[in-house]
């Protein structure tokens, strides 16, 4: 049986969860990080906690890296005198989004625990000039290192695809890294498809994947319409406007389609083409964004209907990593912090109770019927009696 061809298949979206991996990778490097300064010299002496997610990703032949973590550590030093000075240190983002595409800057919360004095003073001025720019430095290895020892994983070569690579195409290795957000791999170049196949009836059948987030629905809609926004959880330029009619591009270029309807901030429909050599040709998918909004939170539901069949896995695992996981990579708390996935239980909403009629006595409760009935009796009582001792 022939193989998939390596064109084709890094086509397709996959990403790797590497947070065990990242975890680790900070714990082991990290400490290695120590800065001087005549006598005095500072460094890392422990990473205490490392939380977040780290994943790699391919995307049309390329490897973008996916991370958001924070990072806790302990550092120490010793002074010109002699004095060992101690302190902690919080940084609470170290992502692609600060050490790869330079959107904003560092936040490093720094923290003293030997008594201050001006030795201590001395260690933490130097804490904070030259080994933060040592540990931005080392921030920087770290998506490279993602690529280095993970992207063979990702990127499918010819030799192990089932075909052989087409004369002319550039060999690469998946090693290498471009901090643009992708690997500089260069796929084969694809071979002509024959356009004399007959047209054939496409099964289809549809994926979906819903989170809650603690965010309005008005907020949540924006951040995924408005083209300004749409970069920071896409990681990928965006052309969108939330406009019937309206032609959009997402992912780079990965996905394109139209706006079919717009209901803010209810719910917005659009078609959807994956772009890739195993989408059927001329076939358009349907995807609808609804948001449901209680008193705390809104439930956000990608429903992708139109999926050819046999494809259901990777687009619903690329609705999780590429939508719901974008989101949560932008700071979006989910309503269940141990998952990205909706919880089962969900609010009912209170039923509007029926007006009573008062010319109807069915709509009236037992206990107002009863009532009804004494006094009808009581009322008959009072007749009987004034009428038998009238004259």
């Amino acid at each position: 049986m022939s193989g998939m061809s390596s064109t084709t298949a890094n086509w397709h979206w996959k990403n790797k969860q590497l947070n065990q991996w990242g975890a680790a990778w900070f714990e082991r490097e990290l400490p290695t990080v120590e800065v001087s300064e005549g006598k005095a010299k500072v460094g890392v002496s422990k990473v205490t906690e490392v939380d977040g997610d780290v994943e790699l990703g391919r995307r049309k032949s390329k490897l973008i890296t996916i991370y958001d973590v924070r990072v806790k550590l302990d550092w120490e030093g010793t002074a010109d005198d002699g004095t060992e000075v101690k302190g902690s240190l919080l940084i609470p983002e170290v992502s692609h989004e600060i050490t790869v595409d330079q959107l904003s800057e560092y936040s490093f919360q720094w923290s003293l625990s030997s008594d201050s004095s001006s030795s201590a003073d001395e260690i933490v001025k130097l804490a904070q000039t030259k080994l933060r720019a040592a540990l931005e430095a080392k921030f920087a290895e770290f998506p490279i290192a993602i690529i280095d020892i993970h992207g063979k994983d990702l990127i499918v070569s010819a030799a192990n695809s089932g075909t052989a690579t087409p004369v002319g195409a550039e060999s690469s290795g998946a090693n290498t890294a471009n901090l643009g957000g992708a690997a500089a791999f260069n796929p084969p170049v694809a071979q002509a498809k024959s356009t004399t196949k007959a047209k054939e009836v496409l099964n289809t059948s549809t994926v979906s994947r819903e989170a809650r987030f603690m965010a309005s629905a008005d907020d949540l809609f924006e951040i995924l319409t408005d083209e300004r926004r749409i970069p920071t959880w896409s990681r990928a330029a965006a052309h969108y406007k939330a406009e019937p009619g309206f032609e959009f591009s997402l992912f780079g270029g990965g996905v394109t389609g139209k706006i079919l309807e717009v209901d803010r901030p209810k719910k917005i429909v659009s078609s959807w083409k994956l772009s890739s050599p195993t989408w059927p040709a001329g076939h358009v998918a349907t995807l609808t964004i609804s948001f449901d909004q209680g008193s705390d939170s809104t439930e956000v539901k990608f429903n992708l209907s139109g999926v050819p069949k046999g494809m259901e896995g990777e687009l619903e695992s690329n609705l999780e990593g590429y939508y719901v996981r974008g989101l949560k990579s932008i700071g979006l708390v989910p309503l269940d912090p141990s998952s990205s996935y909706p919880l089962q239980l969900r609010r009912v909403p209170a039923q509007r109770p029926t007006p009573l009629s008062p010319l109807s006595s069915t709509s009236w409760s037992p206990r107002w019927r009863l009532a009804a009935a004494l006094l009808a009796a009581i009322a008959a009582a009072v007749a009987w009696y004034s009428v038998s001792h009238s004259g």
